[in-house]
């Protein structure tokens, strides 16, 4: 049974063929304009990645930090016994 086509692979399939269409523009611009464009292309897609992990580290930090109550009762109760 065949899986269906999913958005996030229609996405990918977008993705490719504008990629390929970027890099044709670019190597029509020539060498110094084109790697200069797809420099800027390549460094502002690892800046946003590492923003975007940072944010991922932030809230699962957040959210790994916070105690329940059975937690915070074990604690007081072992500073009691000492």
């Amino acid at each position: 049974m065949p899986r269906s086509i999913r958005s996030g692979d229609m996405y990918l399939l977008l993705s490719i063929i504008l990629g390929a269409i970027l890099g044709c523009i670019l190597l029509m611009m020539g060498p110094l304009v084109g790697g200069i464009i797809a420099f800027g292309i390549v460094v502002g897609c690892i800046f946003r990645g590492l923003f975007l992990l940072n944010d991922i580290h932030k809230k699962i930090s957040n959210k790994l930090l916070k105690e329940d109550k059975v937690q915070k009762a074990y604690k007081e109760y072992l500073q009691e016994t000492r």
